[in-house]
């Protein structure tokens, strides 16, 4: 065993995820856009998405995700000691969404703040927040990736309005043993790709203005051909230095678990690594895009169903705007 195993361990010892009950299918967007189901489905692999109600926001999905993944563990929300939400659609400028979830949850002794890394938040979120546990600087975190991404989509833009859905997914961190729970974390950047997925305005530089939102400057921007390229390699070469770090290797791996942006990313990434099918677990055909939210919402699901066993080896890899990519390893 590695190093990087014979630290104390940062046990995942509850999931939860919440997904809005309204949807938007292929046949909908077939009202409102030049597309069809053949069309998204091929390309994609999406056949619907949820969409949060007009009086529904991040925080408050990450609140019913949040007492899913407390109750699973356990943990009451007064004995959290760190809140992080990763997110690019937060209720606001400030306070945090991490801010706001703490105070629903009533989590009085908790720090709270929000990351931002786009599609590689929850990866992200889950490194720092392992790292805290690890550490000895906090015995229980709850970690969260949430999006609202339908209040930044331009449903004029055919080739991304197909893709986004809202939703969250939610985890709790606690003090294990050496050698469980999250054994390994790598986090790539570069900001010199900013250009292929973007947002124009909304910040200090380009603040939002009239014309800049009759200009739809505030929605995603996404140039998807240079997007799948670099993010099957990326994702990949994350995976295997995540493996390589704890002493494993791809035979290994009981379940990878990538972001869900699209179904040929996903079979790209598979393919590469020489996984079965069955190994690796999908439902962007049910939930879209949800950026930070996928990962921790088919993680989530995958418990749910009843296969995931203790012991099992779970790789999460994800790439996201910035451009941001990373993985995780973690033996349930």
């Amino acid at each position: 065993m590695t190093e990087a195993c014979k630290q104390k361990g940062a046990r995942i010892t509850g999931i939860g995820h919440y997904i809005p009950e309204k949807i938007l299918t292929n046949a909908d967007f077939e009202k409102i856009v030049d597309t069809s189901n053949e069309w998204i489905l091929t390309r994609t692999g999406i056949r619907e998405r949820h969409i949060t109600a007009d009086d529904q926001f991040s925080s408050d999905m990450a609140y019913e995700a949040s007492l899913i993944a407390l109750a699973d563990a356990g943990v009451d929300p007064k004995d959290l000691d760190m809140i992080i939400v990763a997110t690019v659609t937060p209720d606001m400028p400030l306070p945090s969404t991490g801010c706001l979830l703490q105070e629903m949850l009533g989590a009085k002794n908790a720090s709270a703040f929000d990351i931002s890394a786009a599609c590689s938040g929850f990866i992200y979120g889950l490194s720092v927040g392992s790292s805290m546990v690890q550490s000895g600087k906090a015995k229980k975190v709850l970690v969260i990736g949430v999006e609202t991404l339908t209040s930044i989509t331009d449903y004029t833009d055919r080739t991304t309005c197909v893709l986004f859905g809202d939703g969250c997914g939610a985890v709790v961190l606690e003090e294990g043993e050496p050698g469980e729970g999250v054994l390994s974390t790598f986090m790539r950047s570069d900001g010199g790709e900013k250009e292929l997925l973007y947002i124009t305005s909304g910040g200090a530089k380009t603040p939002l203005t009239t014309e800049g939102i009759e200009a739809g400057d505030h929605f995603i921007r996404m140039k998807g051909d240079g997007l799948f390229k670099y993010a099957v390699k990326a994702m990949v070469d994350a995976a295997r230095r995540t493996l390589k770090e704890a002493g494993f290797g791809v035979e290994d791996v009981n379940y990878l678990i990538p972001h869900q942006a699209n179904i040929r990313i996903i079979e790209g990434v598979r393919k590469r690594l020489k996984l079965e099918k069955e190994q690796v677990v999908v439902n962007i055909d049910r939930v879209g895009n949800t950026s930070s939210a996928s990962i921790p919402i088919a993680f989530s699901e995958l418990k749910q169903g009843g296969t995931l066993k203790k012991g099992d080896l779970v790789i999460m890899v994800a790439f996201g705007g910035g451009l941001t990519w990373g993985a995780a390893l973690i033996k349930y």
